[in-house]
Order: structure tokens, then sequence, then C-alpha cells
């Protein structure tokens, strides 16, 4: 194909007859102030096999792209494509005439900022409380007598990375929304420019849509993985298995007594392959999971239906709001008339209440905190770091005032509201799942500095908040368990 009929065929398909005959659904305003979020905007995790995995993504994403959204930085780029490329971008929407600007908007109306602020935090409400939900189920289903691992928040963090790495790979399940920044039949010309016919086949499809801009997407991604997940009681594990604390299921009786046998004293060099252990295995889990659920993606994805827009739109966002703000609201009342009394078979009850009416807040603020930070710096994710050390430093102030003599956490109920912050705000505030994802995205030299980084200050903050208490004044049983 020539350079004239290319740009013939651009300016054909970007004019406005062209776009009329497109879809007039309404599209999300607020697209621009989600550029921090690296879990909704990144590409899969997995390539195919013909096509290089890029190296560092997150630092490149502005590079030269594919219509997929794939970083082809190490691939070199053909004239025709540098040439189609800048005719692209001279007749996208920030380069349009007001003239074509306003027939574009006039064509596709837009949901106000305000309705899609509110339609993205309420499925974050919802789907925080369900991932919190989810998290606690599953660590109370694998601790049990005799378990292989006796660390229940792995499985969460290993479940969450695998549901976010079918998510970000995923390109049916929201292939009907769309894209936000450009109309789709500007974005139809890609498909013209293949070198092979390998190539063209491959690129047959239309592009895929501008997921991070989606309210139900943003809150699977954030909102249920990352509450399914947490860095906190990751790292809270590391050190009790490193101080020989760590919780483990009633393996067996002792002869004298119904109580179970607990830790013994151990060589501390035993208490450092504990702590080697729990590190180790929740992040090859948990980044073999990210893969794993990327894999599958691509496996089911011509099984995989499409989510339509106008049912999305229409009845999920606003169905959300009221459902939401519901659950919200009934979980703090049902905490504030406590159904769990002393003595009572049903102290469970007030732990999740407490849980599930905190968790909302931590999910909200690392959504704001990785919006505001996660774009300061390409090659270290300071949004993602940040909440995931302050979610830890919480989670250890909060574990002393639970275990500490004569404190707050000696009565039944502020027993359980400290535990509802720190399964609930602490545990929905980080996460393994974006931190998972952002280890694959940065070059390897960054992705070991980040990593490394994020383990050794979580740590810290453990051993100088929890190991002050411990080895300070000690720690007394709760009421609460």
């Amino acid at each position: 194909m020539n350079k004239q009929t290319l740009v013939q065929s651009i300016v054909s398909e970007s004019s406005p007859r062209a776009i009329q005959d497109g879809p007039r659904e309404e599209v999300y305003e607020a697209q621009e102030n989600y550029e921090g979020l690296n879990k909704v905007k990144a590409p899969p995790p997995v390539e195919e096999p013909e096509v290089e995995r890029p190296q560092g993504y997150l630092e490149g994403r502005r590079s030269t792209t594919t219509h997929t959204g794939r970083v082809r930085d190490r691939e070199p780029r053909h004239d025709g494509d540098a040439f189609a490329k800048d005719e692209r971008q001279s007749l996208s929407p920030s380069h349009l005439s007001p003239k074509r600007k306003r027939a574009t908007s006039a064509i596709r109306p837009r949901v106000s900022h305000w309705a899609t602020e509110l339609y993205t935090v309420s499925h974050l409400i919802f789907f925080s409380i369900l991932g919190t939900l989810a998290r606690l189920g599953l660590q109370a289903l694998t601790f049990y007598p005799g378990a292989p691992v006796q660390t229940g928040v792995l499985w969460a963090n290993v479940a969450g990375s695998l549901i976010i790495g079918f998510l970000i790979e995923d390109r049916k399940l929201f292939h009907a929304h769309p894209s936000s920044s450009t109309p789709y039949l500007l974005t139809r010309s890609t498909r013209q420019i293949s070198h092979d016919e390998e190539q063209q086949k491959r690129q047959s499809s239309p592009p895929p849509p501008n997921k991070k801009i989606i309210p139900l997407y943003i809150g699977l991604a954030t909102g249920f993985c990352g509450s399914f997940t947490s860095f906190s009681s990751f790292m809270r594990d590391a050190f009790l298995a490193l101080a020989n604390a760590l919780p483990v299921p009633v393996s067996h009786f002792s002869n004298s007594s119904n109580k179970p046998a607990f830790n013994v004293h151990r060589n501390g060099g035993y208490s450092l392959m504990a702590l080697l252990a729990v590190v180790i295995t929740t992040l090859a889990l948990s980044i073999s999971a990210l893969i794993v659920g990327a894999q599958l993606a691509l496996a089911v994805e011509p099984y995989t239906p499409s989510i339509p827009y106008s049912f999305a739109r229409k009845i999920v966002d606003r169905g959300i709001v009221l459902l939401a703000w519901g659950c919200w609201l009934g979980a703090i009342f049902m905490a504030i008339w406590l159904p769990d009394r002393y003595h009572s078979l049903e102290q469970w009850r007030g732990r999740v209440l407490f849980a599930i009416v905190f968790a909302p807040l931590g999910c909200l603020a690392r959504f704001y905190i990785s919006l505001f930070l996660n774009g300061k710096a390409a090659s270290f994710p300071l949004g993602t770091f940040a909440i995931n050390m302050f979610g830890t430093a919480t989670e250890g102030m909060f574990w002393d005032l639970q275990h500490a003599p004569s404190s707050v956490g000696g009565t039944l109920v502020g027993c359980q509201v400290l535990q509802g912050m720190m399964d609930g705000f602490c545990g929905a505030a980080t996460t393994v799942s974006t931190w998972a994802a952002e280890l694959r995205g940065l070059r390897r030299r960054h992705a070991w500095i980040y990593g490394a980084v994020s383990v050794l200050a979580g740590l810290g903050l453990m051993v100088g908040i929890m190991g002050g208490a411990l080895w300070g004044k000690g720690w007394e049983s709760v009421v609460c368990s």
C-alpha cells in the first residue's frame, strides 16, 4: 500500500460520516485520571509464541506499540509503520480540528466525570468487600491440621495473582466496550499495516478496548484482586516465621491436656530458613500464578463471552451503586449492634463484620495513592510501594495493640476491631497481585531492585514494630481468637 492510498484510507475512515456509522454508546470521561494504575493499563503478562515478550513495559509504555497494546521495542520499525503512526496521530482526537472534535463528540456522548467516578468508587467498594471475604474464607479453608503450608494467606495471594493474570491477558470479556481514546473506526486502519500474511492474520481482529477506563474492570482488578491478596499479611507471616511465633494448625494434642502443642524453641538458623521459606514460596507461587492465569486466558479465549457494553453501562454500573453502598452501610449497622458475646459460638461474625467495614477504606486509599504516585518514577512504582509499606506498618501496630498486656485489645470488642483493621483495612490497602504484575513488567534489573527493597523494607518495619514489642514486654494471647 502506497502512502497516498494509506492517507486516503485513514481520512475516509476518520471522517464524521464514517464515524456516524459506528455505535452511539456513551463512553467514560475520566480515562486520563487512571494513568497511575499499572494493573489496568498493563499489556498481558505473556505473549504468543511468535511474539517476543518485551522487557520493562511499565517503563516504555509510550514507545512503539502494536494494535494489541504490546510494546515491540526490540523489533525494527518499518518506514510504512512509522508513516502510518504519524498519520494516525495527526488524525487522533487531540489533533483534530475544532469542527471535527465537535462532530466526534456529538456522535460519541460521554459519561460525565462525576458519574464515572461514582461508578468506579462503587465497584471498588463492592469488590473490596467480596475480595476480603474471599481471603478470609480461603485462609480458614487452608488452615487445617497437618497442613503442609502453614501460612493461610499464601493461597489467597496465589489465587488473586492468578485472577489478575487472567484479567490482564483477556481480550474478550470487555471486547464490546468502545475505546474512549480514539473512535473505533479510526483505529481500524491499523489492520491495513501488515508486512506478511501471518502478521495480517494475527491482526485481523479489531483492537482491544481501553480497559483502564471501564469501572467494572477496575473493580475486578483493583478492588477484588487487590483485596483478595495482602502484602501486609505476607510480611506479618514472614516476621512471625523469623520470630518462631507463626501460628500453626493443631496437629496433635499433648498428653496432659487438650491444649495443642505449640512451637518449641529452635536454633536461629532454622528461623532464618523459615523466613526464606515464606518469602520464596510467596514470590514464586504468586508470579507463577500470574503467568498461569494469563495462559488460561489464552486457552479459553475462543470460548470467552463478551460483556455487552450497554448491559454493563446501563445496568451493572447503575445497579452497583445501590448494591455497594447498601452492603457497606448494612455491614456498618450490623457492626454497631455487635452479635458476638463472651462464651458465644458466633464470635466469627464480629471479626468478619469489622473486616468488611474497614476493607473499602483500605481499597480506596490504595486506589488514589496509586493514581497519585505510580507515575512519578517509571522504574519504581512509588504508589504501590508506599501503600504496601503504610499498610505493613499499621498492621504491625494493630498486632502489638491486640497482643500487648493491658491494652485495648484485652476486651472482646477492642480485639475484634483491631482484628478487623488488620484483615480489612490493612489487607485491602496492601496488595500482592499488583506487586507481582509490576515485577513482571519492569526491566529485570529494576524488578530485582523493586522486589528486594519492598521485601527488605516491609520486613524491617515488622522487626522494628512487632519485634520491639515481642522482645520487650512480650505478647499475650488474644480474647477473640
